[in-house]
């Protein structure tokens, strides 16, 4: 059954990204693998920095703040709710949630710093690891783009996947331009988001298999 085999596929995907988020976790904290790259990450970003770009990258990150994520996703929600799609608005406002509360939970576990104040661009005053910014943008860009991926066809969908992959990875590296996070720490982050998205998919393919609700008009 088709079924059957998206769920399994699902449910191994969420697994394998556990197992990716937890390791690249521990790499960061440890000083390992990517952490590598931590050092020369921040230096390539300061020695780009400039005055116009500083001030893009301020209000891009600004943008994707855990802030405005977790807004865009409750505002998102509300409407779904509002036009009948109990079920997506719920699991996108809880997906946000579990998303927050997870690399909230990681930040003040393991409490590591932030790289050194004097090359911070911006305030950040919470613990580093993994960057919320990079967890919430992978959480609930992604979350939208499941929820929209029925209601696509082939080039809509190219351009969803490619406008995500634009702006998460652009909040990332914000991160480490601005001198708030360590390039592991974005890593983590996105994996981490990545990680309880595919949870929370494997849930949402889960219940629609055993709820199925009659369509909604667009």
């Amino acid at each position: 059954m088709p079924g059957r085999r998206v769920l399994a596929l699902t449910a191994t995907c969420s697994l394998l990204l556990l197992a990716l988020a937890a390791g690249l976790i521990w790499a960061a904290f440890t000083g390992v693998g990517p952490a590598g790259e931590d050092r020369s990450a921040l230096a390539g970003a300061i020695d780009s920095r400039s005055v116009g770009v500083t001030a893009v990258l301020v209000v891009f990150t600004n943008l994707g703040s855990t802030a405005v994520m977790a807004a865009l996703a409750v505002v998102t929600g509300i409407v779904l709710v509002v036009r009948g799609r109990r079920v997506d608005g719920v699991w996108l406002i809880a997906t946000t949630a579990g998303a927050g509360a997870a690399f909230t939970l990681v930040k003040r576990t393991l409490d590591r710093p932030r790289p050194p104040l004097a090359v911070r661009l911006v305030e950040a005053g919470n613990e580093s690891l993994p960057s919320g910014h990079a967890t919430m943008s992978m959480a609930v860009v992604g979350a939208l783009v499941v929820l929209a991926w029925p209601h696509l066809t082939g080039s809509l969908r190219l351009g969803a996947l490619l406008v995500a992959a634009a702006w998460i990875g652009g909040i990332g590296y914000t991160r480490i331009y601005l001198g708030v996070h360590w390039f592991s720490d974005v890593v983590a982050g996105w994996a981490t988001g990545a990680a309880w998205l595919a949870v929370c998919t494997g849930v949402l393919l889960w219940w629609r298999a055993r709820h199925p609700e009659p369509a909604v008009p667009a």
